[in-house]
């Protein structure tokens, strides 16, 4: 990161410790570890093949699993979301979103309760549900097993976005997500408007519906993010939004020429 990058997000990610205060000194920069779990969502590394350049592997890959359990990981992309949303002249939180789902196959990690098949795409692993606004940016995600139907992921992930955006109000979905989610989304006061294919012969990009399609595409130039790797669902989360956090900072601090 740069020094512009890393002043957007240094606090967040702060050390508990200073100097004066009872405890074990920081002997780690916090800078390098987000560096090197960056550089291990680009690339798909192995932890034990991170270079020598970043702190050990288990301290990067410790503070990975820290941060995303706790949070942080999808407090920084709000954060930046939020930045990026104003910069364009829009209210930091949303007020619409486009749901949609992506398999993705597992390796031998993925086991148990979190791993399943989806049939439709003949994909073993896990399938992510994520809503985007309309500037095509994150707003929820989460993770689930590969068989889970899109009215229980969809519901799940529009609860997360309704308890990250007060304003949340309106959802774009395809027809994949059936009754039982456009109800219970209704009985929350979210209005749904279902995309439905415009030619059955040939490729035409939906309204709306293809925001979504292009973060999927952002995220997969991630490699960690193209195979499920992980044993927990939301160590790959913070992957994602780690993953997102990358290209909000380049978005906020590289901006493009007319």
């Amino acid at each position: 990161m740069t020094d512009e990058e890393w002043e957007l997000i240094a606090d967040l990610v702060a050390p508990y410790w200073s100097r004066g205060k009872m405890g074990r000194p920081v002997t780690v920069s916090r800078r390098r570890v987000v560096d090197a779990i960056f550089y291990v969502a680009a690339t798909g590394c192995q932890w034990r093949a991170l270079p020598g350049c970043y702190p050990n592997w288990n301290t990067v890959h410790r503070y990975h699993l820290t941060w995303s359990r706790d949070g942080t990981w999808e407090a920084m992309a709000a954060r930046l979301a939020g930045a990026v949303r104003q910069a364009e002249g829009r209210q930091a939180e949303p007020s619409a979103g486009i749901v949609d789902a992506r398999s993705v196959r597992g390796t031998s990690t993925v086991t148990g309760p979190t791993r399943g098949y989806d049939a439709g795409k003949k994909i073993s692993g896990r399938k992510t549900f994520g809503i985007v606004d309309t500037l095509g940016l994150l707003v929820a995600v989460t993770v689930m097993a590969a068989g889970t139907s899109d009215n229980t992921g969809g519901i799940e992930v529009t609860d997360r976005a309704r308890a990250a955006s007060t304003r949340f109000a309106k959802l774009w979905c395809d027809a994949g997500f059936k009754r039982t989610f456009i109800d219970h989304c209704r009985r929350h006061h979210v209005g749904v408007e279902v995309v439905n294919r415009i030619h059955p012969h040939r490729f035409v990009a939906l309204p709306r519906r293809w925001l979504v399609e292009r973060t999927w595409s952002w995220l997969m130039n991630n490699r960690r993010l193209q195979v499920d790797y992980e044993r927990d669902p939301v160590v790959t989360e913070g992957f994602i939004w780690a993953a997102h956090s990358r290209y909000l900072l380049r978005r906020l601090t590289q901006p493009t020429s007319p």
